[in-house]
């Protein structure tokens, strides 16, 4: 009997979501889909599903070493899923180059049911292995990907997809340009917020949110959202607040996020995490200053509720590919974002108050700006709220359900279209 819905088993190089952005989309997809009743399950390294402990996360092999990747295939031949979704970046896999010839493997298996590939990062990373000459390696690289047998940053892993997922402008693009003839099979799903907005009187979560920190209700409080790291600008943003404070004593600074990542982990997170409280006491900000450490979901969107100003001080500038950046704008903040040549058109003066990278005065003069401009700051958090209004898990999943529905095309009856989900891409 044809199943009415797809069993999707999603493959992911860790599965952590409080430390990764990758996981945590991943998460979010799987609920939105349960949701329309579409089982999923995810295959990943055994220290990841035990980390989790969830049944439909399951342990299918050590690592990513290339040794491995015969127990992934038997993986997922016990599956019987009906697609295979993988969600690729470099980083989440460890760098490690194996899962770029699982295709084949599972492929030379006799497993001939669909694969879609998300790449969440792409055109900035390539394998260069020691002891080739960078010479001879490239012209592999371009031999292969001519003809369309490979890729030249991702193996088998695009070639050998029925489609391929993108989430932002700049990883669509270098793939049309790479592999032309796959352009038919390439999608762009642009990402949601990471943190939905949970039901709360504004006047109440302003209350509750200077009360927790112990500020006096006239405080005006900026705002930063997401995992500390070094690349966020953190530096650069304490001393500009220091500026802020000496001309706006009221001002107060939240930093809400976590510090350990896959990028961050363990020991590293410690030491940065005490390197910026070290930073604000050298800075004389200790009493203005709050860092959240890791919060809950709806913790954090009540937090941001009651904050007044958002700010992404980040190094390599703010695109949508932010999930912060998504998550600021619908809590209806107006953002303060450092913007470069790449970033994305749409994230016009209209939407963020637009600053260079890496400039202390020029941050410090924006938050003092939005600070003593009430006006400007609810003419941005509207055009913001607005503009992020169109990047949602209801058109996300829509899209997800669309492209499923493609790569099944040649099953015998077409998939039943998801209740209130199907229109939502169309607009």
């Amino acid at each position: 009997m044809q199943k009415v819905r797809p069993k999707i088993v999603f493959i992911a190089g860790t599965y952590q979501p409080q430390r990764c952005g990758v996981a945590h989309y991943t998460a979010r997809l799987r609920n939105a889909l349960a949701q329309h009743q579409v089982t999923t399950e995810v295959l990943t390294t055994q220290a990841a599903a035990q980390s989790v402990q969830d049944a439909s996360v399951i342990g299918a092999l050590q690592n990513w070493r290339l040794s491995e990747l015969q127990a992934l295939v038997r993986a997922v031949r016990r599956s019987n899923a009906d697609i295979l979704h993988i969600q690729h970046a470099a980083g989440t896999y460890g760098f490690d180059r194996s899962i770029f010839l699982f295709p084949l493997l599972l492929r030379a298996s006799g497993w001939r049911r669909p694969i879609v590939t998300t790449v969440h990062e792409y055109g900035w990373w390539e394998w260069q292995p020691q002891g080739i000459p960078p010479a001879w390696l490239e012209a592999l690289k371009q031999w292969g990907q001519k003809r369309g047998w490979w890729d030249r940053e991702d193996g088998f892993l695009l070639t050998q997809s029925h489609a391929i997922l993108t989430t932002n402008h700049e990883a669509e693009a270098a793939l049309f340009d790479r592999l032309p003839h796959l352009k038919s099979r390439v999608h762009r799903i642009p990402i949601a917020a990471n943190v939905g907005v949970t039901p709360i009187d504004r006047s109440k979560a302003r209350q509750q949110l200077r009360r927790h920190c112990g500020w006096v209700q006239a405080t005006t409080i900026v705002a930063f959202f997401g995992f500390l790291h070094p690349v966020k600008g953190l530096e650069t943003l304490l001393s500009a607040f220091q500026q802020v404070h000496q001309y706006q004593p009221q001002a107060r600074l939240l930093l809400v996020g976590g510090v350990e990542t896959l990028a961050l982990p363990g020991e590293q997170a410690t030491r940065y995490w005490q390197q910026l409280h070290t930073k604000v006491a050298e800075l004389g900000l200790t009493s203005i200053i709050h860092m959240t450490g890791y919060l809950a979901t709806e913790t954090a969107s009540r937090y941001l509720s009651g904050a007044d100003i958002g700010v992404l001080p980040f190094h390599h500038g703010v695109t949508l590919k932010s999930g912060s950046l998504l998550t600021l704008l619908s809590h209806h903040l107006p953002v303060i974002a450092t913007h470069i040549e790449t970033s994305d058109a749409e994230l016009n003066p209209e939407i963020i108050q637009p600053i260079p990278p890496r400039h202390v005065n020029e941050l410090a003069s924006a938050m003092l700006a939005l600070i003593s401009d009430p006006a400007r700051c609810q003419q941005l958090a509207e055009a913001g709220y607005s503009f992020s209004c169109q990047f949602s898990w209801q058109a996300i999943t829509a899209a997800h359900w669309q492209i499923y529905q493609s790569v099944l095309q040649t099953s015998k009856s077409a998939l039943q279209p998801l209740s209130g989900v199907a229109e939502e891409s169309h607009r």
